[in-house]
């Protein structure tokens, strides 16, 4: 992994078990997270810049629920985990894409 940081989110996820698979896609939501907020540090970010990454892929990008609540999962462990910020409960707007065809 090229970033320090990426790193600690990699460790985070190592400690406490889970599958590689899972890994990767936690460290692929948070990678999305810093580009989403412009290369700033997650750090430097909060409740808001989350409910506006998930409200952003509800509203414009149409994913479907399970595919937020993946993002918002990553994110809590980011911020509870590896910045150790206490989360404060994000308000944003749920997807309604429950199934997607074909």
């Amino acid at each position: 992994m090229s970033s320090p940081f990426l790193e600690s989110v990699w460790s985070a996820c190592r400690l406490r078990g889970y599958t590689l698979k899972t890994e990767k896609t936690y460290i692929h939501w948070v990678r999305r997270y810093i580009y989403f907020n412009n290369k700033k540090h997650p750090s430097e970010c909060g409740a808001f810049e989350v409910t506006a990454l998930l409200t952003y892929l509800a509203e414009s990008q149409h994913v479907a629920v399970n595919t937020q609540k993946i993002a918002l999962n990553a994110l809590v462990l980011l911020y509870r985990h590896v910045i150790n910020a206490i989360s404060t409960k994000a308000l944003f707007e749920k997807s309604r894409c429950f199934l997607r065809t074909g």
